[in-house]
């Protein structure tokens, strides 16, 4: 029964985010394919910055006993980097203002973070290592997408708000 449930969960948490990911460029009725195309790049410019300066200058274990490897310095060096990407995306798009997507790199960087540890609790629970073999090395698909799969709902919410309130 435990078993049954766990799977329902995982299952329910994928596609609810999903689809949160899927509303984002319409959250104001009209297409803007550049704002998920925004978080999607701010999410791997997090993911990958937090590697390259937490492999570098990482000292201090952020949560050790769900991913070893990550680093308190690896998380403010993919957050400053986002901010940089938020900056630079707004500097070459007209859709948002620059103070937005800062604040979309923000919950990006921190959400995304989040949900690459519940991705790795997910997997040591089940006792894998990679959680999927097309990419090999790189801890499959899902890995890739963890961190945007998480914040989209976050960043759903936040547009949403913004739209509300503006």
């Amino acid at each position: 029964m435990f078993e049954k449930r766990k799977y329902f969960t995982s299952i329910f948490y994928l596609i609810s985010c999903i689809v949160f990911t899927t509303l984002i460029p319409n959250y104001t009725g009209e297409y803007q394919p550049l704002i998920i195309a925004g978080a999607f790049l701010i999410t791997w410019v997090n993911d990958t910055f937090a590697y390259l300066v937490g492999k570098n200058l990482g000292k201090n274990k952020l949560l050790e006993r769900i991913s070893p490897k990550k680093t308190i310095e690896g998380f403010i060096g993919g957050l400053i980097f986002s901010l940089l990407a938020g900056y630079l995306i707004a500097i070459f798009s007209d859709i948002l203002s620059i103070e937005i997507w800062l604040i979309i790199s923000i919950i990006m960087s921190i959400f995304g973070t989040l949900g690459d540890l519940i991705q790795s609790k997910f997997k040591r629970q089940a006792g894998v290592k990679d959680s999927g073999t097309i990419m090999p090395g790189h801890g499959g698909i899902y890995d890739r997408l963890d961190s945007i799969i998480f914040a989209s709902p976050f960043l759903y919410a936040f547009l949403q708000i913004l739209k509300h309130v503006s």
